[in-house]
């Protein structure tokens, strides 16, 4: 062979090293490096507990209350209505914190629901502020107490369903709160599903599920059963039902899609069953409604489309909501109001603003006045908005999306990429549920660290027409998926990403979802976060809660039917776990043990046949969790596993595990040294367990 000149030789080489040089000029930089100028703001304030939540007067307008942190566990706190700095706290849970309460119309008495675990088996507590009593209303075991009214014309009573006698059906009984006695309203023979009382305590009307997925309303009989009032169809399950009495039970308010698509807002007249439409849109569900403390009146109704519209059917306060609307560009709520109607509690908060509370005097012309800021720790941080969208899937339906980006992404902050970045699908669960526009603290999060996050309202989402919803029948795994595919699509001839750097991440539904695109489409996603998602339809669904009865037709309509053999096939064939050896991209799997939803044994079966293949995964248990992370501690170990793990597979930055396992229940059997850092903060971590 004839040896190269030498003179050429070198200049050849040296045309090689320039174009090496210059090839290495040119390559973008990472995630992290876009992101490195913006402050990163801690997983401590965006995931650790809100100095203040769920803030809420009492109906005779002496007390406030809300839910804030004692020793780290959230507990609620209660001061004078006109001196919030005299707050004391009045419950003292030391485990997993209490997150949903309300006020009875007890004098000084307030009522909170516990589980343990995660277990989702709720109690219902009672205690007076006062006194300091505190009291389990529904003191038995595997018992999910459900609220079913509570009455100023009744204030020492609720009633309270409970299935303790049958876990499939909840009995209703009125309770006392002073002592806890209960007293059987309606034992539950009939399989139903729900009922509706009016403010007498007297049953009105009750729902009962039919074989064929759709509902009967009914009515007493006097005789004690039932007759039929109405009947829903199963095309309008989900977007149809009985929405509450005014106080003198002459009106009867419907959520009704019957005859139409979107469900609309109807009020019935009682005795004569005249309808009257309250308010419809063409775009979307009428969701929320404000009704009057005393008469029970619907006053105002909300529609949430892109975003929540609120629109008043009262001109009684129609000034009032325009006062509120004038707090700034997001969106406001009210959270309670006085039973004389004099004082409202108000939310205001926007993508970038976390929820700030108000207290609203009527009087006067109306005065607002600031309370509390939910998350003060992240004032002045640099938080990003959040664009709505329409993006049209292959098939021409509208996916109302919700796109953030970070600051590296959007340099004008006009809601277009002027860079590509990498990008983190966000699929919400249910599926029967929606995005909605707002702060959003993983949206946040993801931006911050250097990632645009898109979240889709796919086919099967509720809130946008009962086509929409019913247009996810049977299509789990096949055109819900296809709509993502589609979202993605889109953000990548948008400039937003590339088609190579995008991860799927998920809860519940969304966690079933990471798992069929990273098997059903292996190439589709650099990455999956499935947090308690299904891997194994079958036995998902023969492992629901048994008080989940009443809605089980539903779910073997929508899903398939496990009763009969073609709809066991098609579970199978809808299963990730039936395609678990195509996972090719990496993975990182969250789950409660206690979740009574989505049973351990759905992760612990696909982590067992990655295993089997010799594919790689990280699992991540939590011994005190269920269904979601719902302890501080946990959400933020986990959070902080992900970030890492989105690091390696997306190139963002990531914030050191440092002392973000601390109190929590960490466990990873599996893959600990896939993540940077994992292995090393398990090893001097003290698992801290609390139920």
């Amino acid at each position: 062979m004839q040896r190269m000149h030498a003179p050429l030789a070198a200049a050849t080489g040296l045309v090689l090293a320039l174009s090496i040089s210059s090839a290495l000029a040119q390559t973008p930089p990472s995630a992290a490096d876009r992101i490195g100028d913006t402050e990163l703001i801690p997983r401590e304030a965006l995931f650790g507990n809100p100095e203040r939540a769920l803030v809420m007067i009492s109906p005779d307008g002496k007390t406030l209350s809300w839910i804030a942190p004692v020793n780290g566990v959230m507990n609620v706190w209660v001061a004078p209505a006109d001196n919030p700095a005299q707050a004391r706290a009045v419950t003292d849970d030391d485990a997993r914190g209490i997150r949903r309460y309300f006020w009875s119309y007890l004098p000084d008495t307030l009522l909170y629901l516990r589980d343990t675990g995660g277990d989702e088996d709720f109690h219902l507590y009672s205690v007076n502020i006062a006194t300091g009593q505190t009291r389990d209303l529904t003191p038995f075991p595997k018992t999910t107490a459900q609220v079913v009214g509570a009455s100023h014309s009744q204030p020492g009573t609720i009633l309270v369903g409970m299935n303790d006698r049958d876990p499939k059906w909840h009995d209703l009984y009125k309770v006392d709160l002073a002592t806890g006695e209960r007293t059987l309203v309606e034992k539950n023979d009939d399989e139903i599903g729900g009922y509706l009382a009016d403010d007498s305590y007297t049953v009105r009307y009750a729902t009962r599920s039919r074989p064929d997925g759709g509902s009967d309303i009914l009515q007493p009989d006097g005789n004690g059963g039932w007759t039929k009032y109405s009947d829903i169809p199963f095309e309008d399950s989900l977007t149809t039902q009985p929405a509450g009495l005014t106080t003198d039970g002459q009106t009867l308010y419907m959520l009704d899609s019957r005859g139409r698509d979107t469900a609309a807002l109807y009020a019935v007249d009682v005795a004569s069953g005249e309808k009257s439409l309250v308010l419809e849109d063409a775009r979307a569900d009428v969701g929320d409604a404000l009704q009057h403390p005393q008469t029970g009146k619907v006053q105002a109704v909300g529609v949430n489309y892109l975003r929540e519209e609120w629109q008043a059917v009262d001109p009684a306060i129609a000034d009032d909501l325009a006062k509120l609307e004038a707090i700034g560009p997001g969106e406001v709520g009210v959270n309670s109001r006085t039973h004389d109607d004099r004082t409202w509690i108000v939310t205001y908060s926007a993508a970038e603003t976390p929820v700030v509370y108000y207290r609203y005097d009527r009087a006067e012309g109306g005065t607002l006045t600031k309370l509390f800021s939910a998350r003060p720790a992240l004032d002045g941080k640099p938080l990003v908005p959040q664009w709505p969208l329409e993006i049209t899937s292959r098939d021409g339906k509208t996916l109302v999306s919700y796109l953030t980006l970070p600051k590296s992404a959007d340099t004008d902050n006009d809601g277009k990429a002027d860079a590509t970045v990498p990008m983190v699908l966000f699929v919400h669960g249910g599926p029967w549920a929606r995005d909605t526009y707002g702060y959003s603290p993983y949206a946040q999060w993801l931006a911050n660290r250097g990632y645009a996050s898109l979240a889709v309202n796919f086919r099967g989402s509720t809130g946008f027409g009962k086509a929409f919803t019913n247009a996810g029948n049977g299509e789990w795994g096949k055109k819900m998926h296809d709509d993502l595919l589609d979202a993605v699509e889109w953000a990548v001839d948008n400039g937003v990403t590339t088609s190579d750097q995008v991860a799927i991440m998920g809860g519940s539904y969304g966690g079933y979802a990471t798992l069929a695109g990273l098997t059903f489409t292996p190439d589709a996603f650099a990455c999956g976060v499935d947090i308690v998602g299904p891997s194994n339809l079958n036995t998902l669904l023969s492992t629901v809660p048994p008080y989940w009865a009443s809605f089980y037709e539903q779910l073997a309509k929508r899903m398939g039917d496990p009763r009969t053999e073609e709809g066991r096939a098609w579970l199978v064939e809808r299963s990730p776990l039936t395609r678990a050896d195509a996972i090719k991209k990496p993975l990182l799997i969250g789950q409660g043990a206690n979740d009574p939803r989505v049973k351990q044994a759905e992760s612990d079966q696909i982590v067992e046949a990655m295993t089997a293949n010799d594919i790689p995964v990280t699992y991540v248990l939590f011994p005190d969790e269920g269904h979601g992370f719902a302890r501080p501690e946990n959400s933020k170990a986990f959070n902080a596993v992900t970030e890492g793990f989105l690091a390696q597979c997306l190139g963002g930055r990531a914030e050191p595990i440092g002392n973000d396992f601390a109190g929590s229940s960490i466990s990873v059997p599996t893959g600990a040294d896939g993540v940077p850092g994992l292995a090393e903060a398990l090893e001097g971590h003290e698992q801290s367990i609390r139920k």
